[in-house]
């Protein structure tokens, strides 16, 4: 059976992540290519943040990211390309993975997820809120968000059409208006309609912790919401034993291994 964990990510976690539009699948070569981070194209507060969490020149310089995820069962260890957005989970009971075209291999055969909406769905939580740097985003300046009679500044991101596997998606990042850390994450989710929604989920950011160079989250809670208000909160994801490193994996570790099955 599917574990409750992987049921709460369905639950309080749908949205659709921003998947890097690549078709071509691993070479044996990756070309060495420097990053220049141009802030400018970006809104000032929202440089604000990224600079409190390390910055992007800091972030746009690693190429390999991992992290675990523990639940009743197991850790989940996700390792993520930065450059590529390739990526790896491993567990006991299954392995998936992105190369270009997404995999599976199911261990037990009671892998009862949807590879194509998870392989990077908590990736996307965990990196912000550098993940929003991204291109194909649009920015747009909101009204502060308000809770417990704290107003958080915020923007709303929306993206180019046809970026990632749900454009019509939105997001809101809302931060504290004294040390411009990050504190809310709001998103619609529209990957299953493939229709707008106005329905926004909140995420609240409250606990980070310093890997490397940068500012990522310890543990992320999701909040109940009534009729638009953010209430108490539901859930808490904890993360452990991340790092991040200058240097990539070789690309096979990304290849689908001997039985897995390419997910169409």
């Amino acid at each position: 059976m599917m574990s409750k964990f992987y049921l709460l990510v369905l639950a309080f976690a749908i949205f659709s992540c921003k998947e890097t539009p690549k078709k071509e699948m691993i070479t044996d070569a990756v070309e060495e290519v420097a990053i220049q981070v141009n802030l400018d194209k970006y809104p000032a507060k929202l440089n604000k943040v990224f600079e409190a969490h390390g910055g992007l020149n800091a972030w746009k310089g690693y190429k390999t990211l991992n992290f675990e995820m523990p639940n009743e069962k197991f850790n989940e260890i996700q390792t993520i390309d930065l450059q590529n957005r390739f990526d790896k989970i491993s567990t006991p009971d299954y392995t998936l993975g992105y190369n270009g075209e997404v995999w599976l291999l199911d261990n037990t055969g009671n892998y009862e997820g949807k590879p194509k909406f998870y392989h990077n769905l908590m990736f996307y939580f965990y990196a912000m809120p550098f993940v929003l740097s991204d291109d194909g985003i649009k920015y747009e300046e909101v009204d502060a968000l308000v809770y417990d009679g704290i107003s958080y500044p915020g923007y709303k991101i929306s993206y180019n059409s046809g970026v990632g596997a749900s454009s019509t998606d939105e997001y809101y990042i809302h931060y504290d208006a004294k040390t411009y850390e990050m504190r809310w994450l709001g998103y619609t989710m529209t990957y299953f309609s493939g229709e707008p929604s106005t329905k926004i989920n909140w995420i609240n950011y409250a606990d980070w912790v310093n890997v490397d160079e940068v500012l990522l989250p310890n543990s992320i809670t999701w909040h109940k919401v009534e009729e638009g208000k953010i209430k108490e909160a539901a859930k808490t994801v904890n993360f452990e034993n991340a790092s991040l490193s200058t240097d990539a994996k070789p690309l096979d570790f990304y290849a689908a291994p001997e039985n897995a099955v390419i997910v169409e």
